[in-house]
């Protein structure tokens, strides 16, 4: 549980292949709308699709994705590096450098989804964004030889490239649902989901010898390089978008068009509470993580790196596993199941006591089986929120979701550590394990559960949105708030 289930440029959030028998509408229900919503260039009649792995675009679209999050996995340890060995940053200069990543999403997330929602085709905007990052990040070495580089402006490149992935991944959900048929968008989804596994693996590895041989500055051009090779990439997708854009009421009215979607839907409202349940308690988790690994349970400094590893590793073995359980459990049973082992590790860590032996043991394999659920978690939500999504309202939808989830990070890391100045380190462990586990209660009272059944069909809900919409604006006043 070191991670959040929601990455920075992730693909994670499309839409289930094959529900489970248990799901409140068949997939054709799911995907099907009145006459004045867009129409999907795949349907669930498609006989037999050639498996993902034999598809261009898709291996196109993957290999994109994989070797951009390679570089942003570079840059996490390079950047801060050169802030640190070459500009002497100070604590508070660090703080604003690590901040810097995470304050696009609350600034522009909600409106990205709009702005991707207006869009005709989605790519041209991921492509663009790509480039932009790319030039961003080469700034930096470039800086770097002309004696012009800073902190500052470390800062700045940070926000450029925030700001652009918080646009691509707004982009990217409703891209995939032109590239992918819907029977196969779950298996699409834990395979970049897997390679973001690979990343967290290899790419600290591969930073720490990039930085050991070209110096820091230098090694951000790894991340510039796998922007530019992801959008070349991008260019090459052949799959034609016919996107009909939602019809526009202003910006901040087609943001609350998605908020409100994102919480009047039955089973959007339960992914949405669950998401940020457990990304708070993760993240409070995520604060104590270290000092009590090191100072309560002792455990070697060079082994905790390696644990953190085995996340990584429990993440691809997830993304192998759920692809497949999904033909034949659906992502609704899987869901319920997922959510139920989200606190082990953290309840583990809490209570494990004994040698060193058992409690590595024990800790690799809980580490393992947490990565695994993570990835199966991640990739169920993002399918069942594509499915259950009316295609108009899905980048308004998942960048609600993005901006909920990943806003909380904040919060928790902050309660998590003024917890632990007056509960102990451990006392504030056992509360994010039971925190943790209280996702299970938004799932299994939701319409995801067997034998329950949504207040509203989602073929109805989907139907209405868009038709409601003019009218409940009217009645809704919307302030900008500052962290929008």
């Amino acid at each position: 549980m070191k991670r959040s289930f929601h990455n920075r440029r992730t693909t994670s959030n499309p839409p289930s292949a094959a529900p489970s028998p248990s799901t409140h509408s068949t997939p054709s229900e799911a995907f099907s709308h009145e006459p004045d919503h867009p129409v999907e260039a795949f349907t669930t009649a498609d006989p037999q699709p050639t498996p993902l792995r034999k598809q261009r675009d898709y291996r196109l679209l993957w290999s994109a994705r994989t070797i951009s999050v390679t570089g942003s996995e570079v840059s996490k340890l390079a950047i801060p590096l050169t802030a640190i060995t070459l500009l002497t940053a100070s604590p508070s200069q660090m703080g604003l450098l690590t901040a810097a990543a995470s304050v696009p999403a609350l600034l522009f997330g909600l409106q990205s989804g709009a702005i991707a929602d207006r869009l005709i085709r989605h790519r041209p905007l991921m492509i663009a964004c790509e480039l932009v990052s790319c030039a961003a990040a080469a700034t930096v070495p470039i800086a770097w030889l002309l004696g012009l580089l800073n902190v500052a402006w470390l800062i700045i490149v940070a926000l450029v490239i925030g700001t652009a992935g918080v646009l691509f991944r707004a982009a990217n959900f409703p891209h995939l649902a032109a590239v992918v048929p819907p029977v196969q968008r779950t298996e699409a989804i834990a395979g970049f989901h897997a390679s973001y596994s690979v990343a967290s693996v290899s790419g600290p590895g591969l930073a720490g010898l990039l930085v050991q041989v070209l110096t820091a500055p230098l090694a951000v051009l790894a991340e510039a390089l796998s922007f530019l090779t992801s959008a070349l990439l991008l260019r090459t997708i052949r799959t034609p978008e016919k996107n009909e854009p939602a019809v526009s009421r202003g910006m901040w009215r087609d943001v609350v068009e998605g908020l409100k979607a994102s919480v009047t839907h039955p089973v959007l409202r339960a992914l949405l509470g669950a998401g940020v349940t457990i990304n708070f308690f993760a993240s409070a988790y995520t604060a104590v993580y270290m000092l009590y690994m090191v100072n309560t349970l002792n455990i070697p400094k060079g082994l905790i790196g390696v644990l953190i590893a085995l996340g990584g590793a429990g993440g691809l073995l997830g993304a192998w596993v759920t692809s497949r359980l999904s033909k034949r459990y659906g992502e609704n049973r899987i869901l319920l199941i997922s959510v139920i082992f989200f606190p082990v590790e953290i309840l583990a860590v809490g209570l494990i006591t004994g040698p060193l032996w058992w409690k590595l043991s024990l800790l690799a394999l809980t580490g393992t089986i947490t990565g695994a659920v993570v990835v199966a978690f991640a990739t169920c939500m993002g399918a069942i929120n594509l499915r259950e999504t009316s295609p108009d309202l899905r980048g308004r939808v998942n960048s609600t979701m993005t901006f909920a989830v990943q806003g909380v990070l904040a919060l928790g890391s902050l309660a998590g550590g003024v917890l632990a100045e007056f509960l102990g380190l451990r006392s504030v462990i056992l509360i994010c394990a039971l925190g943790v586990a209280t996702s299970a209660i938004w799932i299994w009272t939701s319409p995801l559960r067997p034998n329950r059944r949504p207040t509203t069909p989602p073929r109805e809900v989907a139907a209405t949105h868009s038709a409601k919409a003019h009218s409940l604006n009217d009645l809704i006043n919307v302030k900008r708030h500052a962290t929008v």
